[in-house]
């Protein structure tokens, strides 16, 4: 089964354009991203730049609309994910309470659909599409 954990940093969505992690919360978050690594379950990983340097495109009326960021009524924004293959939601969640957060710090995990746990015509319609999974 695949698992996105989501991070979502406390303080992050108020966070300069430029804002930078220390070098010692890389540090502890490396070491976390190996032993994920060493252990087989890690699929991909990928940190993300404050939401001050970021759009969000919304769709209201059926027409695209953009804003720039910072975005003034956000509360949560997400700092980076992690992909695992894992046996169960219970080992995605054992995984996600390892990580060197700060105390401030959430990690949403989410299982990630399977095309087969789509019905057939489902599947049918996305066929061909092989950046799709499972």
């Amino acid at each position: 089964m695949r698992f996105m954990m989501l991070m979502i940093p406390g303080g992050y969505a108020s966070a300069a354009p430029d804002a930078m992690p220390s070098p010692e919360a890389i540090e502890a978050m490396m070491k976390y991203n190996e032993e994920l690594k060493k252990a087989g379950v890690l699929l991909a990983l990928e940190g993300l730049h404050p939401p001050a340097s970021g759009a969000r495109v919304s769709f209201k009326g059926g027409k695209p609309a953009v804003v720039d960021g910072p975005f003034a009524e956000v509360k949560e924004v997400l700092g980076g994910y992690w992909i695992l293959d894992v046996r169960s939601r219970d080992e995605a969640i054992e995984w996600a309470r390892r990580c060197p957060a700060s105390e401030d710090d959430i990690i949403e995990v989410r299982r990630i659909h399977e095309m087969s746990e789509f019905p057939e015509d489902v599947q049918k319609a996305a066929e061909g599409f092989s950046e799709l999974k499972g």
